[in-house]
């Protein structure tokens, strides 16, 4: 009985499959069909001496991993860029200026890259620092002969600040504050208030100002660009920083007021009156999410969108936020093209910003 039932099962599966072959054999020689296998064998990248940035970042599209998610970004950041109709928002959060990556974002601007910026009141800070003669130097996040806290316990008493592994000794602080009070401030007293966008114009107008007359030899920087072409320049979170801190500081005995509202107005305007739209963003924070959001109020969404972040999708924060995931809140459109990198922005930024303008200049 048992035998006769195995012989009956095992004759039927027999037939079935015999069934099934002939039909798979006319499309796949006899192996089951692949419905989301496509041939497309990973090439392997080159690095010589003779390429250019574009190039590497063109090889990495024959890559898999990383190096494909570089090369997707390049591609739509440089069709980004290309798009004459296109308005691009950059959002730069993390310590960008201290680490070395003003000359890319004031580049990006003069270049008429950029429409407008929306950034953290710290790099605004540590950009008027440079702009003014200020000096960012490279430093060590440990010394192998102390501990973690007796080192920075030594810099707090040598009155050095330490961003990671860069240093910035206090007294800079002293003279941008000096640089507020003296050349930013008393210009936008007694009106009825200002908007930030105000407030990042006359700090950008000071700083080239204060740049060209004391000759000083570093680039006037971010908010000087932005005032000179005209850019306006967005920061949501000004309070978070020592340019916040100081203007609040200011407004206690003057009459100086910050409206945190006054923005939205013209911000959403230049996203509402865009053929395309779109958006790069370095990093996470409240400059994502408020470059993002301004979509949110309009007919429209991003065309285009590329982020740098180290921060995983997992934890549900902001800053590791997949673009995917702004398409379910309507930040993106459906058929826009994004692409995601994963890393330290120090590194894909410069890599990203020179591959797309290779291939658009």
């Amino acid at each position: 009985m048992s035998n006769s039932d195995d012989d009956g099962g095992h004759e039927g599966r027999e037939s079935h499959a015999d069934g099934d072959n002939d039909h798979e054999s006319e499309e796949t020689g006899g192996d089951p069909p692949r419905e989301e296998f496509h041939e497309d064998p990973v090439g392997h990248v080159r690095a010589t001496a003779d390429m250019t940035v574009g190039q590497l970042v063109e090889g990495y599209g024959d890559a898999g991993i990383g190096a494909a998610s570089v090369n997707e970004a390049g591609d739509v950041l440089a069709e980004m860029f290309a798009n004459d109709d296109c308005t691009v928002f950059l959002s730069l959060a993390g310590a960008m200026v201290p680490a070395g990556m003003r000359r890319i974002v004031s580049d990006l601007i003069r270049d008429g890259y950029v429409d407008a910026l929306v950034t953290t009141g710290a790099n605004l800070t540590h950009d008027a620092i440079e702009a003014i003669g200020g000096k960012h130097h490279h430093g060590r996040t440990h010394d192998p002969e102390k501990t973690p806290r007796e080192h920075d316990e030594r810099l707090r008493d040598e009155g050095v600040d330490r961003i990671y592994n860069v240093y910035l000794p206090q007294e800079h602080f002293a003279a941008f504050e000096g640089h507020l009070r003296e050349e930013v401030f008393p210009e936008l007293v007694g009106e009825d208030s200002v908007s930030i966008a105000d407030l990042t114009r006359e700090l950008g107008r000071a700083n080239a100002a204060v740049n060209e007359r004391d000759d000083v030899a570093e680039d006037p920087g971010v908010a000087a660009a932005a005032y000179e072409c005209d850019v306006p320049v967005y920061c949501p979170a000004v309070q978070d920083s020592v340019l916040g801190l100081q203007a609040w500081m200011y407004a206690q005995t003057a009459d100086f007021t910050l409206d945190a509202l006054a923005d939205m107005t013209a911000l959403t305007d230049l996203a509402f009156d865009a053929d395309d739209a779109g958006c790069l963003l370095v990093g996470g924070g409240v400059p994502k999410n408020f470059t993002l959001q301004t979509m949110l109020v309009t007919p429209r969404a991003y065309d285009y969108a590329v982020q740098i972040t180290m921060d995983p999708e997992a934890t549900g924060g902001l800053s590791g936020a997949t673009l995917e995931e702004a398409r379910s809140w309507g930040k993106l459109e459906t058929d826009a093209r994004n692409a995601s990198v994963y890393g330290d922005a120090t590194v894909m930024l410069p890599m990203l910003i020179a591959a797309a303008r290779e291939r658009v200049e």
